[in-house]
């Protein structure tokens, strides 16, 4: 394992292949350890086809093992969102003012965590509604910080969002 912080990023199927890959190569040069978890240990692969392997399974997340959780979009938030150990995984992290970062549909996951209310936040136009209906503060912004949430809302966004994920691990 690298040094640095202790990094999962939430992956399942049809994940959006830059939103997992882009964060994954920047935490792992930033010189931190990024391990992928998805529902038993499964291979995972993109919209656009590329792979991902699992290093842990949802209920081998520990909120009080790692430092930041990272969530892609693509349409994998909305697989993630209906398995329980996820949820209450990203909730402990949110709880314990671990770094919680979510970009474009991914936001659907903090929304099933029940997490947002007076939060501020950006997220694919798609989930506006519900990141509002959740309590949440929507901004139509490349990058949102509130404490250690840090939200994006598109792949374009990933340089912002990966810089505010840096700074927030120190």
């Amino acid at each position: 394992m690298d040094s640095g912080k202790r990094i999962i990023l939430l992956a399942a199927q049809s994940y959006q292949d830059m939103e997992l890959w882009y964060p994954y190569y920047r935490m792992k040069e930033a010189g931190h350890a990024v391990e992928i978890a998805s529902h038993q240990k499964e291979k995972c692969v993109g919209k656009f086809g590329y792979p991902a392997e699992a290093d842990l399974s949802f209920e081998e997340c520990s909120a009080s093992l790692a430092d930041a959780v990272i969530i892609p979009g693509g349409w994998a938030p909305d697989y993630i969102r209906r398995h329980k150990p996820a949820v209450d995984f990203v909730r402990q992290m949110f709880e314990k003012g671990k770094v919680v970062a979510a970009i474009c549909h991914a936001g659907s996951v903090l929304v099933s965590a029940g997490i947002l209310k007076g939060k501020k936040v950006t997220g694919y136009l798609a989930i506006r509604d519900d990141l509002i209906n959740a309590g949440a503060q929507y901004h139509d912004a490349e990058v949102i910080v509130d404490g250690k949430l840090i939200t994006s809302r598109q792949p374009e966004d990933l340089p912002p969002f990966c810089k505010e994920i840096l700074k927030a691990l120190g």
